[in-house]
């Protein structure tokens, strides 16, 4: 299995343009959030999993890293659970913030890193959260 620093590296070969980061800063969240509605619209205990199963992953990778995702999940699950509309404003933000992204990364010029791999949709929200411990001096 690789470390968490190979994946943020490999990562970052596709992410070096001010702009896409940029937008995977603004895009990544929302993706993440609507992703989470999109399955809590099934029902709660779909999207609770979908955390479950994340967080597993990332534990293997980082236990701060995983207890900072728990926090930032059980904040976006609480949001949901105040929502009326879950399902639609889910929809519609995974598309605009995916258009995001595919513009970043055709402003790059290179294909987005799941295209090589899937389990690089789990590393996006928290390559961003490395580039936040970094800034404050924190090990991950």
């Amino acid at each position: 299995m690789k470390a968490i620093d190979q994946w943020f590296d490999e990562y970052a070969v596709s992410h070096q343009n001010p702009l896409n980061k940029m937008l995977h800063w603004i895009c990544v969240p929302l993706i993440t959030f609507s992703v989470l509605g999109m399955l809590w619209a099934i029902h709660p205990w779909v999207s609770m999993l979908a955390v479950a199963g994340a967080l597993a992953f990332y534990l293997s990778l980082s236990w701060r890293i995983a207890a900072t995702m728990l926090v930032l999940s059980l904040i976006m699950l609480l949001i949901l659970s105040m929502m009326t509309h879950v399902f639609w404003p889910s929809v519609v933000i995974f598309v605009l913030a995916w258009v995001g992204q595919f513009i970043g990364h055709h402003v790059e010029g290179k294909k987005p890193s799941f295209f090589k791999d899937l389990q690089f949709l789990l590393i996006g929200p928290i390559w961003l959260l490395g580039f936040v411990f970094r800034a404050l001096g924190l090990r991950y």
